[in-house]
């Protein structure tokens, strides 16, 4: 197969390394606007199959360019290029995932294409990160396994392995997007109702082997299309996990107006977005730099099977590859992508339309690919009500 990587950043050159390991892929295409990063990119792989190429992801023949020469497309650029990509591709006849983006509606876009797609043959797949992402498609693999599904619990945390005042935190994306996260409403369901709760709201505490006791609390965007397909549950909610303290800290910013998006100030008589100024602010403090982070992450999947109570338990650990400079939040991400463009691409996903990736990603099977990659997600059974 011959696979396109949309976006030369920590993700696409991370998922073009995992391609070019691969033996089902015979050519991988990097392209970004950034040339120079590509070809330095591809002076430090010195790999045969990989080929670089300019990209102006605002141009549509430059798109069609390079998704042509593909027969499956990673798309890891900004999310708000999403919607814009996916239609190209299905233009063009060729499969794609993206990384997602719940603001803006851009997941939405993508899997309103649907019909399009079927009917050009084409599989689109959004939201392949982690969270949307993994917990999407373990949690449609537990609830694969029940009868009936009653509760849907996520937690997810990208967290330093050794945390440092004040915040305890190292970003390893965006801080917009972890502003956003912190601000915009998360969604929950509640008693079969689907409900909006603040973000950095009702704290609990949750044990991971090697960090002790976390906290976990509310933020948006983590269950994305979780609360449709699972619509039907009594409960469903997604949790951000950080060290203790962190979100009380967070919500004195959130709440003192630093993360407004269009709150300003005057200072010396020029206009200052204090949004702005916080992310600068906070730009070097949670500098991630040559640290080591970690993912953790936990899928509980309550129901039943055959009359009796169970639930299905998904863990995962993975911490910054030191030696090869790779973060954790890039193996676990970059390796979900490229292992689903793979899926797509050597025929193991075979239906054709736009799909959330809990309908139509194999968990069995991407559990295994991960373990082949290092990243090792456990698999546990609870007879009784499971207590996290």
């Amino acid at each position: 197969m011959k696979v396109a990587v949309l976006g030369a950043g920590l993700m696409g050159k991370q998922a073009a390394k995992d391609l070019i390991v691969s033996s089902e892929v015979e050519k991988v295409y990097l392209a970004d606007l950034d040339q120079e990063q590509t070809a330095a990119f591809k002076k430090l792989l010195q790999s045969d199959k990989l080929v670089v190429l300019p990209l102006d992801a605002n141009d549509e023949a430059s798109l069609a360019n390079v998704l042509t020469k593909a027969d499956v497309a990673i798309n890891a650029l900004f999310y708000t290029f999403n919607e814009k990509v996916a239609k190209a591709a299905v233009a063009c006849g060729v499969h794609l995932v993206d990384l997602g983006g719940h603001i803006g509606g851009a997941t939405a876009a993508v899997l309103a294409l649907h019909e399009q797609a079927e009917e050009k043959g084409v599989t689109l797949i959004p939201d392949l990160g982690v969270a949307p992402g993994m917990i999407n498609i373990l949690t449609g693999y537990g609830a694969s396994k029940l009868d009936y599904v009653s509760d849907i619990k996520l937690f997810v945390g990208g967290i330093p392995v050794h945390p440092e005042p004040p915040l305890e935190y190292n970003h390893v994306f965006s801080l917009e997007g972890v502003f956003d996260h912190y601000t915009d409403p998360s969604h929950v369901i509640r008693d079969g109702e689907l409900l909006e709760v603040p973000s950095l709201s009702e704290i609990e505490f949750v044990e991971f082997e090697g960090f002790g006791e976390l906290e976990a609390f509310h933020t948006s965007g983590g269950t994305s299309t979780l609360t449709e397909t699972f619509s039907d549950v009594e409960a469903l909610e997604y949790k951000t996990v950080r060290y203790k303290g962190h979100a009380d800290k967070f919500r004195l910013l959130v709440d003192l107006g630093f993360t407004d998006r269009d709150k300003t100030v005057t200072v010396d008589g020029r206009n200052i977005r204090v949004r702005d100024v916080l992310r600068e602010v906070l730009k070097p403090i949670t500098a991630l730099g040559d640290k080591q982070d970690a993912v953790v992450l936990r899928v509980i999947v309550s129901g039943k099977k055959a009359d009796e109570e169970m639930a299905y338990v998904y863990d995962m650990i993975t911490v910054k590859d030191m030696a090869a400079g790779v973060t954790a939040m890039a193996r676990a991400t970059a390796y979900t992508i490229s292992v689903v463009a793979q899926m797509i691409g050597n025929g193991l996903i075979d239906k054709r339309g736009s799909y959330p990736p809990e309908l139509i990603v194999p968990g069995e099977e991407y559990i295994e690919e991960m373990a082949r990659r290092g990243v090792e997600i456990v698999e546990t059974v609870q007879y009784t009500a499971y207590q996290s």
